[in-house]
């Protein structure tokens, strides 16, 4: 039998359960489908989420349903959506479990994943002593000597904000560099020592960086790293459904979170490339009273 919802949440990260509790406060019927594997599982703090600077990815979630379970329509079920069908007013969700839901609108937070990269010994600091965002975690490394894992623009563009937080940093390309003359010129004239041999290990212990060993030789000492990660999309089901995304999977949408799919939003990572957790949880709640407004003024046409 299939349980009738006004939204169906797939993802209970920040910008799935900042909905949830802005659609649960609206009295709205709500399912959060989340298979429980945030991307942020592997970091032991969490910042930049005012009142919250600190705080374990783990310990966040729990806060935010023990806050959300005050509103009764709101429900949390550990699981994954596999199929979605149907169109606005009414979608069915089909999980792994076989449980099947009917809902009026969806909202996808499914955020995004980390492909693994070819690096010995990345996995091991990962969330420990090597990140991706130094808005995130640039201050625990300030004046520290670093290596900047990335190439290509991306390398150019993270050794530019890396800058605000310490001058001590090598860039590794791991490989052929991919930079033009004049991003050479501007990494020279910064002083930025460029390796662009492949990265042969990182050596680390307890999760601790030591140091970065190069094919060519070289051993480059650090005490933390940052990267460009590689990332794809965790779901295809917005896709699947026709919502238009972006090369890079991002779904696209407007201020409110809607896709170009009648009745379905996207929020948080899945729909913006501002990886932060504060941005996906203001995404969340816009989306969450965004979809609880068109329900609203669809109850308040019926009855005219």
């Amino acid at each position: 039998m299939n349980q009738l919802i006004d939204v169906g949440i797939i993802g209970g990260g920040p910008a799935g359960m900042s909905a949830a509790l802005a659609l649960g406060r609206a009295r709205k019927r709500v399912v959060v489908i989340d298979e429980g594997r945030p991307r942020n599982r592997v970091t032991r703090e969490s910042h930049g989420f005012l009142t919250r600077d600190g705080i374990t990815p783990s310990e966040f979630r729990r806060i935010a349903r023990e806050q959300i379970s005050v509103y009764p329509s709101v429900h949390f079920v550990e699981d994954t959506a596999v199929t979605i069908t149907g169109h606005d007013g009414n979608f069915l969700i089909t999980t792994a479990q076989g449980t099947t839901y009917q809902s009026k609108k969806l909202l996808f937070a499914v955020g995004m994943k980390d492909l693994p990269l070819p690096v010995n010994g990345l996995a091991e600091v990962y969330g420990k002593s090597a990140f991706v965002c130094p808005y995130c975690d640039g201050w625990e490394l300030r004046d520290q000597p670093l290596v900047l894992i990335a190439n290509g623009e991306k390398a150019l563009h993270l050794a530019k904000v890396l800058s605000g937080w310490t001058n001590h940093y090598t860039l590794c390309t791991n490989g052929p560099d991919e930079f033009t003359e004049e991003q050479r010129l501007e990494l020279l004239q910064h002083r930025v020592p460029v390796f662009d041999s492949p990265i042969e290990r990182i050596v680390s212990i307890d999760g601790m960086v030591q140091r970065v060993e190069l094919t060519d030789g070289n051993s480059i000492s650090c005490t933390g790293i940052f990267f460009a990660p590689k990332l794809v999309a965790a779901s295809d089901l917005p896709q699947a459904l026709g919502c238009q995304v972006t090369e890079a999977g991002t779904v696209i949408v407007d201020s409110f979170g809607k896709t170009s799919v009648p009745g379905v939003y996207s929020a948080g990572d899945a729909a913006t490339t501002q990886y932060q957790v504060i941005t996906a949880a203001a995404l969340g709640s816009a989306a969450g009273m965004s979809i609880n407004n068109e329900l609203l003024v669809e109850a308040w046409n019926r009855q005219s």
